[in-house]
């Protein structure tokens, strides 16, 4: 499901699971890659992206939500709440992390893709979307904590009422993403941004601290906590 390799200062996670639809062993499998950037020394960056040409990442395997008895997706009682810590480290991960956006990235796909630093997005196929309106779900609130943070206020009321399909061009028109780039340039675009901020994570702590302050607890948005703390504490906004 996750393939991670390093090359200099930057690791690349590429999803490998087709749709990169969200269940328990993809988390797991997530988690697992960030231990391996995490356990790593001095200057470095994480680039994420699909190895599907058409989804970055289509949200929350409904399938395996629905199906009965064993699945291959794992335990479905712990879902929930590990998907949302994992955001929530993400978001705080002691590194530079630059989301290569390279297909369409639906529901926790596009959630994820806002945990990083920066976003890169193809410019010629493909959307950003908070589709549980259309799937007549309710967002959790540390998810809509993470959204009202990382999108600017104009496109936010459209992204997580109005259920808005966010193209490249217009999500960097609206704040969304920083930049876009062709399906040929897009990953070579952001390597070469992580790469630049990789110098950055010299010192872990200093940089990892930082975030914390930025996302953590009693950060600056209408909310008793901010998105970090939300998340990986999801059991208690429910």
């Amino acid at each position: 499901m996750i393939d991670l390799t390093r090359e200099d200062d930057v690791f690349t996670l590429a999803m490998n699971a087709g749709e990169n639809r969200w269940n328990t062993t993809l988390v797991r499998e997530m988690a697992a890659a960030l231990d391996d950037v995490e356990a790593s020394e001095g200057p470095a960056a994480l680039v994420t992206t699909s190895a599907d040409q058409k989804f970055f990442s289509n949200g929350l395997d409904l399938e395996w939500v629905q199906s009965t008895g064993e699945h291959r997706g794992g335990d479905r009682k712990v879902f929930g709440e590990e998907f949302m810590a994992l955001m929530g480290r993400l978001i705080t991960l002691p590194v530079p992390t630059v989301c290569a956006i390279n297909g369409h990235a639906f529901g926790a796909g596009f959630m994820m893709a806002l945990c990083h630093d920066v976003r890169i997005m193809r410019k010629d196929r493909g959307f950003a979307c908070a589709n549980e309106m259309q799937l007549g779900m309710t967002i959790p609130r540390p998810e809509l904590a993470l959204f009202r943070h990382k999108i600017p206020m104009n496109a936010f009321y459209e992204t997580v009422q109005l259920a808005r399909r966010w193209t490249g061009p217009d999500a960097l028109s609206v704040g969304i993403v920083q930049q876009v780039a062709s399906a040929e340039d897009l990953l070579s675009a952001a390597v070469q941004k992580a790469s630049a901020l990789a110098p950055l994570a010299a010192n872990r702590q200093v940089f990892g601290n930082q975030k914390e302050a930025i996302y953590g607890e009693h950060a600056v948005i209408n909310s008793p906590y901010g998105p970090a703390h939300m998340l990986k504490h999801s059991t208690e906004f429910r």
